[in-house]
């Protein structure tokens, strides 16, 4: 082993690259889906939400009847528009009530500062961490606030997180923001004054029971609700915050599958490969062996035990490695969902589950080899493998208009004499170009997706949200205000879409035949016109509830009076953020019945202006939220990419430690098997540069042949990594740049270069009588 030791660590490297991958996923994976289940737990986390336009605070008791109801909480809640000192931009914020007694039954509070407000206090309020950390807030400031059209001055007494809002977005946007959008608490009695609810709720969060269908609970309240404007009751597995993170775990445990599967398969071949060329170099040790009275049982257990120190070695490392970067990788996920804390967690049975597989696959792909050496007779053993027979190739004939030089045909012809083995080298250095294709291609794809959403799909500056829907003729007096260039209208709508058994809320939005600001776009990013009539969905929508051009889905509103339509699918289209559903905007006016209304209102603003129209519009009684599109893409690079990238650059990196385990091999056993050879032809007078040409050219050419091979193997792995991590949230576009063949090219040059340069120096240092001596 010591003298192999470079070949033993180099196959460990690539096993460690596997099982680093696969504990970094599974770790990330089992500590936030433990973070949050006690997270939830702790706090009452709802089971079930409501939301409604009014009801009388005595229609609890008849919550609080339904069979299956455990805790409830009826709540106020509402909207706001914030002035934070030193922050010209504009700041929106959701309001929740708190009872008198300072914790709700449903969905309780984690105080990380301060204190709850009190009843006896009407001004005070405790804010979400995400947005008094952006701000740096601290109990005892104050902030300026609109609420329900009436100026109010706000004290922060306490900083607090929710099981509620572990991702905050806000109303209109698809990215946390978390400087123009927070949650702020208030006591009930001072919300309800503020928003004209007193003795009565618009909000309802409640607990069910375990042994109780919450399919059942849901029914008694759409039917208890139905008069008072409700929008439909929702599971949990339907609220916004706790449906992003069900996605990003889910992702995480797909993860945990399918890239240690990528690795483990590429590491499994080359210990395969490596294994049994190291042991074809063994057969004078296996004579011996043999010679005094060792059977092949024997044999093959001593060369077993040397695949499973490999093996263990690897895991050894690949399990610190894993545990390492997943506790730093947790770490960053904790800036992007707001936990208390972190559990660290990791099943044993996952790690020992792990270890056994790792052993056992590498044992198995090292077994042909092994048993080939145990079965070798004493005296073919004793006997060194016969002269090779070179000859004029077919490929040295194709090659015969080259002026090929004698080290340069001996390439040629070494690397045709055994076209298999010579085959397994060329797809070994494809598999080390493609595992770190398959690390780095959503670079490009990340900045694809930037490009569409951000410089394509929305041109608009800033985005105006209304409380409640105006005729578009007060549209054009907000255009006309000073320093807008350009307004345009749209109407978005809560709506659930039901094929079937098959059902999925989304915002279905209302856009002008002659938009110009937000457009919708096709595969090939071509801008889509609206049909008259029928829905526009999205291939992940239309995936979801089985749908396609031609089929009718049925569409339930979830505001106003809450028709229910029968709607053509009249296309289908792409789109890399969100889930979204899209009709003409008079089509969707005439079918809502209510007239030329819009409740959005996108704007192009003129340089300079901007702080004169965020001013402007901070006054007006109806904006709810105000989403600045330079805002969003910070936020998707501070959060969603941060996070995603880092998590990609990591499997780069081992993908580029993989690359140079496999390229070392490589050259380490080449110069273990032609030493002899190469030594003979020292002596017969070739200069120490004429021999390393023969060895490294021959590595060139298998670059040469097994980079662009790893290119198109690369491509594949990488669509089934696409198809693997899709989420609502986000699709990450196949897209393989000219950088990333690149990239993926140079890190392969890279490690041969310096395998290379290892393997010259040996060269140089090669003690030649040694190496020619032979063993009787």
């Amino acid at each position: 082993m010591w003298q192999q030791r470079g070949q033993i660590l180099a196959i460990a490297l690539v096993i460690a690259g596997g099982v680093s991958v696969c504990l970094l996923s599974l770790v990330n994976h089992a500590s936030l889906s433990a973070t949050r289940e006690a997270y939830y737990l702790e706090n009452q986390f709802a089971d079930v939400f409501v939301a409604v336009k009014r009801v009388p605070r005595h229609v609890l008791q008849r919550v609080a009847d339904i069979p299956g109801v455990a805790r409830i909480s009826g709540r106020v809640e509402g909207a706001a528009t914030l002035a934070v000192e030193g922050f010209a931009d504009p700041v929106s914020a959701r309001l929740v009530s708190l009872p008198g007694t300072g914790q709700p039954e449903v969905n309780r509070l984690f105080l990380r500062q301060g204190r709850l407000p009190q009843a006896a206090h009407s001004g005070e309020v405790a804010v979400i961490g995400s947005f008094a950390d952006a701000h740096a807030l601290q109990p005892g400031d104050r902030l300026d606030a609109i609420i329900n059209g009436r100026r109010q001055q706000l004290t922060i007494v306490g900083i607090v997180e929710s099981p509620e809002f572990i991702y905050v977005i806000p109303p209109g946007g698809m990215l946390p923001d978390y400087q123009r959008y927070g949650v702020l608490w208030m006591n009930e009695d001072a919300l309800a004054a503020a928003m004209d609810m007193r003795g009565a709720f618009n909000s309802l969060v409640l607990r069910v029971d375990p042994a109780v269908a919450v399919a059942s609970v849901i029914d008694s309240l759409d039917r208890l609700f139905a008069a008072y404007g409700s929008t439909g009751a929702y599971s949990r597995e339907q609220q916004f915050s706790h449906r992003f993170l069900s996605d990003e775990l889910n992702q995480l445990k797909t993860m945990a599958l399918i890239f240690p599967a990528i690795f483990m398969g590429v590491a499994m071949f080359l210990l395969n490969v490596v294994v049994g060329r190291l042991l074809s170099t063994q057969r004078e040790v296996i004579a011996v062996l043999k010679a005094f009275g060792y059977d092949n049982r024997q044999i093959a257990r001593h060369y077993s035990q040397l695949v499973f120190v490999i093996a263990i070695i690897g895991l050894l490392s690949g399990t610190a490695a894993g545990l390492w970067l997943g506790r730093e990788l947790g770490v960053l996920y904790m800036d992007y969902y707001r936990f208390p804390e972190l559990l660290f967690r990791i099943s044993p049975w996952w790690v020992l589950q792990l270890a056994v597989v790792t052993v056992g696959v590498a044992w198995a792909a090292g077994w042909r080899a092994i048993r080939r050496a145990a079965i070798l007779p004493p005296a073919e053993a004793m006997r060194p493998e016969g002269p090779a027979i070179y000859h004029i190739t077919r490929a040295e004939r194709l090659l015969s208009w080259m002026p090929l030089s004698q080290p340069s045909r001996m390439i040629v012809r070494h690397l045709m004499r055994r076209p298999v083995r010579s085959a397994l080298s060329v797809l070994g250095v494809a598999m080390a170009t493609a595992i770190v294709m398959v690390g780095s291609f959503q670079f490009s794809s990340v900045s694809l997706m930037v490009h569409t959403q951000f410089a394509r799909v929305q041109t608009q500056d800033i985005t105006v949200s209304l409380t409640d829907p105006v005729n578009r003729s007060a549209m054009y007096g907000l255009a006309r205000q000073p320093g807008v260039r350009y307004a345009e209208g749209r109407r978005v709508v809560a709506v659930e879409l039901i094929n079937g058994h098959r059902e999925w809320r989304v915002s279905l939005s209302g856009l002008p035949q002659d938009a110009r600001v937000q457009f919708v776009l096709d595969d090939h990013l071509n801008n889509v016109t609206l049909p008259p009539t029928g829905l526009l969905l999205t291939d992940f929508l239309a995936g979801r509830l089985a749908v396609g051009p031609g089929d009718s889905v049925e569409v339930r509103v979830l505001e106003g009076h809450r028709p229910r339509l029968l709607l053509p699918v009249a296309g289908v289209t792409s789109e890399f953020l969100g889930a979204g559903a899209y009709m003409d905007l008079h089509a969707m006016n005439r079918a809502l019945r209510e007239g030329r209304v819009v409740n959005q209102i996108l704007m192009n603003l003129d340089p300079g202006s901007e702080d004169a129209v965020y001013r402007d519009l901070r006054e007006q009684p109806r904006v709810m939220a105000i989403n600045v599109r330079q805002a969003m893409l910070d936020s998707f690079f501070n959060t969603l990419a941060r996070t995603f990238l880092t998590y990609m650059f990591v499997i780069s990196l081992l993908g580029g430690i993989i690359a140079f385990g496999v390229i070392y091999n490589t050259l380490k056993i080449s110069l273990a098997e032609r030493g002899r050879d190469l030594a003979s032809l020292r002596v017969l007078g070739y200069r120490h540069g004429e021999v390393s040409h023969i060895l490294l050219g021959e590595l060139a050419v298998l670059l040469m042949l097994g980079i662009p091979l790893g290119w198109a193997v690369g491509h594949g792995l990488a669509g089934l990594v696409v198809m693997a991590i899709e989420t609502e949230l986000y699709r990450v576009p196949l897209v393989i740049s000219g950088k990333t063949l690149a990239l993926a090219a140079n890190v392969v040059v890279v490690s041969a270069a310096l395998s290379g340069v290892i393997i010259w120096r040996r060269l140089r240092n090669m003690d030649l009588v040694s190496v020619l001596k032979t063993r009787e």
